[in-house]
C-alpha cells in the first residue's frame, strides 16, 4: 500500500496539480475576471503591510526563480562552472537567505491579518489557508537547507534535480527517484504541488498577472491623438 501511495503522490499527483493549475486558471480568467485580483487589505489598515509584503514578495521571488534555475538547468550547462556539491552550496545559500527573508515577511503579514479584527472579518477562509500553506512550505524549505548540510556530496541534490526534470519531461517511473529521500524533502515537494492545485481557487491566481506584466517591457508605445 505504501508503494502505491508513494507512486501516486510523486508520480501521478504532480500532473493532476499542474493540469488543475493551468486549466483552472484559464477557466477563472474566462468566467470570473472580476475575481482575478490580489484582494489587498491596504485600505483597511496600512500598518506593517509595506514591510511584510516587500520582504515576502522579494524573498519568495528569489526562491521561485532559484528553484527554476537550480532544478531545471541542464547538467551540461551547469557542470563546466559548478560541481554537484558547489551547485548545491549555491542553492543552499541563495535559498536559505531568500527563504528566511520571505518567511519573516509572511509572518508579519499573517500576524497582521489575524490580529486585526477588521482585516480578519474581511478575509475569506481561503485567504488564511493559503498564507498558512505558504508559511509551512517556506519552513519546510528552510528545513531542507539544514538537512542538506549533512549531504554535501551533491548526490541527493542531483537526485532531486533529476526528479524535477523528470516531472517536466514526463519521464516514466520518476517516483522511484524519491524512494528513501528524507521526509522533509518529500513533504516540501508534495505541499508545493498542492499549492499549485489550490492556486486557481484562491488569491494566488494573481501571480499570472505578475508574469504577464513582463509584456509591458516590449509592447509598443501608446499612441494618443488630440481631438
Amino acid at each position: 500500500m505504501n508503494g502505491y501511495f508513494h507512486q501516486f503522490i510523486f508520480g501521478i499527483y504532480p500532473y493532476i496539480c499542474l493540469a488543475v493549475l493551468l486549466l483552472g486558471s484559464l477557466v477563472r480568467f474566462d468566467r470570473e475576471q472580476y475575481t482575478w485580483k490580489s484582494d489587498s487589505s491596504q485600505l483597511l489598515r496600512h500598518g506593517a503591510l509595506r514591510l511584510g509584503s516587500n520582504l515576502f514578495h522579494w524573498g519568495v521571488l528569489v526562491v521561485v526563480l532559484g528553484h527554476f534555475a537550480g532544478f531545471l538547468a541542464p547538467h551540461w550547462l551547469v557542470s563546466p562552472f559548478l560541481s554537484a556539491s558547489g551547485h548545491q552550496l549555491v542553492a543552499m545559500i541563495a535559498g536559505g537567505v531568500s527563504g528566511a527573508v520571505a518567511i519573516v515577511g509572511l509572518t508579519i503579514l499573517i500576524y497582521r491579518r489575524l490580529s486585526d479584527s477588521r482585516i480578519r472579518r474581511n478575509s475569506r477562509m481561503s485567504d488564511i489557508l493559503i498564507v498558512l500553506m505558504l508559511w509551512v512550505q517556506l519552513a519546510l524549505g528552510l528545513g531542507t537547507v539544514w538537512l542538506s548540510l549533512h549531504h554535501m556530496d551533491g548526490v541527493l541534490f542531483e537526485q532531486l534535480t533529476d526528479y524535477v526534470k523528470g516531472v517536466v519531461t514526463f519521464r516514466p517511473g520518476i517516483a522511484q527517484l524519491l524512494v528513501g529521500v528524507p521526509l522533509t524533502y518529500q513533504l516540501h515537494i508534495a505541499l508545493g504541488f498542492t499549492i499549485f492545485l489550490v492556486s486557481p481557487f484562491t488569491r494566488m491566481v494573481h501571480i499570472w498577472s505578475g508574469i504577464a506584466s513582463v509584456a509591458y517591457l516590449i509592447r509598443p508605445y501608446q499612441l494618443v491623438r488630440r481631438r
